[in-house]
């Protein structure tokens, strides 16, 4: 395996904590992350890599598999995505690596079968729920405090938005959590690995972009019932008849807040809101 600061010493950078660049350097972490998805038989013909740095988890992912395996890299900054075309020259002339010189939210993904990846922690987000949707198995890492709010349950202080926009997708659980000093430079918060298995929810949702804005426009309002919820929130979820909604709801769940609701309590809801409440795309913010 390469050594990970000879891999940022032969590219000549250093991490730019202003730039979300933090090198992952410890080879005991660098070599536990990929057993993380052959432990549930990961397809990993085709791994998708997110943010490739200097290369050193792109050289583990190349070790995983059998000769047949292809990894992608997708790298934003130019000098580091020059730096692995030429670190990994003879991979990339194998037909075993592809570098994508881009930002992963604009560029086209390939198709993958699975996805190992240090992700830039200012974009996590946005990011995750790029690769979600595709169904595929995800290890991710993330700040820690991110990470927990992922696999959080319904009643706890980190259950909120981003637990059940997860949750819909694949069941999150949280293999590793990583000290600062595995980077370089360290970051100024603890990282944790998530590993998302993709699932089908123990429940339906017509309209899965009316489900997902539904959500996000109750835990705007957490600290609310669920009735003032619901009427405080029509402009982020489209509905023309938020009352009726009120109406056509039990007392019992009207007094929730959304922190005590699991997704599937918040799937029937968004069900009958999309029914009675004459939900209005256009009019959602």
């Amino acid at each position: 395996m390469r050594d990970p600061d000879g891999l940022i010493a032969r590219a000549g950078v250093r991490g730019d904590p202003d730039r979300d660049q933090h090198f992952l350097v410890d080879d005991r972490v660098l070599d536990r992350l990929p057993t993380y998805l052959e432990e549930i038989d990961a397809d990993t013909s085709h791994v998708l890599e997110i943010g490739g740095g200097t290369g050193a988890l792109t050289d583990r992912l190349l070790a995983m598999g059998d000769g047949d395996d292809e990894v992608t890299v997708v790298e934003r900054d130019r000098e580091l995505a020059a730096f692995l075309r030429e670190e990994f020259a003879d991979e990339i002339a194998a037909g075993d690596l592809t570098v994508i010189e881009g930002d992963a939210l604009e560029v086209d993904l390939p198709e993958f079968t699975a996805s190992l990846s240090n992700l830039p922690y200012g974009v996590s987000s946005e990011i995750s729920f790029r690769l979600l949707p595709e169904g595929r198995p995800l290890v991710l890492m993330f700040q820690r405090e991110f990470a927990e709010r992922m696999v959080a349950e319904p009643g706890t202080s980190e259950y909120g938005r981003l637990s059940v926009s997860t949750q819909h997708y694949a069941a999150p659980e949280i293999v590793e959590t990583i000290p600062k000093e595995a980077f370089s430079p360290p970051p100024a918060v603890e990282s944790a690995v998530v590993r998302l298995e993709p699932r089908d929810p123990d429940y339906e949702v017509g309209d899965e972009a009316f489900f997902l804005r539904f959500v996000k426009a109750l835990f705007t309002q957490r600290r609310k019932t669920i009735r003032n919820a619901i009427r405080n929130t029509a402009h982020i979820t489209g509905l023309e008849a938020p009352e009726a909604v009120v109406e056509a709801v039990g007392e019992e769940l009207l007094r929730k807040r959304a922190d005590a609701m699991a997704p599937a309590e918040f799937a029937a809801l968004a069900e009958l809101a999309a029914e009675v409440g004459e939900p209005n795309e256009a009019r959602a913010q």
